[in-house]
């Protein structure tokens, strides 16, 4: 028997997250939630067909293949998560109804009606508390080197959400910390004069639907952003480069301030 009782995760299903670079030696770790599409085995395809599985219902297209490059750039480590958001999506509060989607963007997720709560509770368990523990390990490395940390979340949004075409590429979200979030927006803006820069647009960092910044970052004091990159624009490796290349560029000189890196306690 490779699963007992009760539980979700067999031997022979991926991990719940993935680090990178782990002992990067750059100040930022990079955290990509929605990086994978897998799904347990014992949950089978959640009743979807793979050409919904690889839609953005179920992962952020791009994310991680941006965040590697920039994790490479910047020598500083990542946390990647294992799971579809719709088996759980950890960038949600364990209350929030979207965590575990019975519909997404109008897609009916068999696999996830009539959830029970020891359902529910085996997701939580093995998957969205080891990729929270996993971040809050890299952290606390920080902390145990003296080092404070920035914290940067890569995601990815749709070109067309409820019949309106997104006019931006690139959106930065944060709430009350200001101090990567402003001069980013500066920095894209004059490297970047072609291009539409959302600021807490598509999604805005204020909302309760941005648990991972908010939990581990905001709350921590610690320096923070989300960045949402366009999906038609980083699906393939190509689009990618170019973007964490744009990405990278405006955050250098943030990322290279020795006083970027404090705790902020307001």
């Amino acid at each position: 028997m490779s699963q007992h009782a009760g539980q979700l995760l067999s031997r022979d299903d991926p991990a719940p997250f993935k680090v990178i670079n782990g002992d990067g030696a750059g100040n930022a770790l990079f955290v990509c939630d929605h990086a994978s599409r897998d799904i347990p085995a014992a949950l089978g395809t959640l009743g979807l067909p793979e050409s919904e599985r690889k839609r953005h219902i179920g992962w952020d297209i791009g994310a991680q293949k941006v965040t590697e490059i920039l994790v490479e750039r910047f020598d500083c480590p990542a946390v990647l998560g294992g799971y579809s958001r719709l088996v759980v999506d950890v960038n949600r509060q364990l209350w929030d109804p979207t965590g575990m989607p019975e519909i997404s963007d109008q897609t009916v997720v068999p696999g996830n009606k009539n959830l029970s709560p020891s359902d529910r509770m085996a997701r939580i368990r093995e998957i969205f508390l080891p990729y929270h523990g996993a971040i809050e390990e890299r952290i606390a490395y920080f902390h145990a080197h003296h080092r404070t940390p920035a914290l940067i979340a890569i995601h990815s949004f749709t070109p067309v959400f409820q019949g309106f075409e997104r006019p931006w590429e690139i959106g930065v979200l944060w709430d009350r910390d200001d101090r990567i979030p402003v001069p980013l927006l500066a920095a894209l803006r004059a490297q970047n004069p072609g291009l539409t820069i959302g600021d807490n647009e598509p999604y805005s960092g204020q909302h309760l639907a941005d648990y991972t910044i908010d939990h581990h970052g905001e709350a921590a004091g610690l320096p923070c952003v989300s960045i949402e990159l366009r999906q038609d624009l980083i699906d393939t490796d190509e689009g990618c480069a170019k973007w964490a290349k744009i990405l990278g560029d405006a955050f250098a000189d943030i990322l290279a301030d020795p006083g970027l890196y404090k705790l902020r306690r307001d």
